[in-house]
């Protein structure tokens, strides 16, 4: 969506989100993945006349060793280019995480993303990890999801 075509900021207002229809938001707006299989929560950002401009859901952590039971991951944000919108669901999901007693929150970016609106939300960048060959293994076989060799950058709320 070039700038001249994203919708005007307005008054952006966080709202509650059914799993389904953050899920089918995703689906529509995100640029490269499919909406994941669950969450614990699910929140969203309307503008002044109820529409839904963007998604974040919120679930356990990806990684086994992450998930400690303080920690979860912002595993889809999706917007529709509403400028600032993606920063206010990071910034949003993490003070829900912190009211329901989690101790950090983590998401992802990929390899060319700039981060900016988790850097506007007051995130810090973790760890850089290396792209992998996938995620299958003989122990436990799964399907290519896309994001193989792809390298990513690990960042935190806490």
């Amino acid at each position: 969506m070039k700038p001249a075509d994203r919708p005007p900021t307005g008054d952006l207002r966080i709202v509650p989100v059914r799993f389904v229809d953050a899920c089918g938001f995703v689906a529509m707006w995100h640029r490269h993945h499919a909406p994941p299989v669950g969450h614990k929560f699910t929140l969203g950002i309307a503008d002044e006349a109820d529409v839904l401009r963007g998604v974040a859901i919120v679930g356990r952590p990806v990684a086994r060793f992450l998930d400690d039971g303080l920690t979860l991951e912002v595993t889809r944000t999706a917007t529709d280019g509403t400028a600032n919108a993606n920063s206010m669901l990071y910034a949003a999901a993490w003070r829900a995480a912190k009211a329901l007693g989690y101790r950090r929150l983590i998401t992802y970016t990929q390899d060319g993303e700039s981060g900016a609106s988790l850097r506007a939300a007051a995130w810090r960048v973790v760890a850089e990890r290396p792209a992998r060959r996938g995620w299958t293994c003989p122990s436990r076989p799964r399907h290519a999801l896309g994001t193989e060799g792809i390298p990513r950058t690990l960042w935190e709320a806490s």
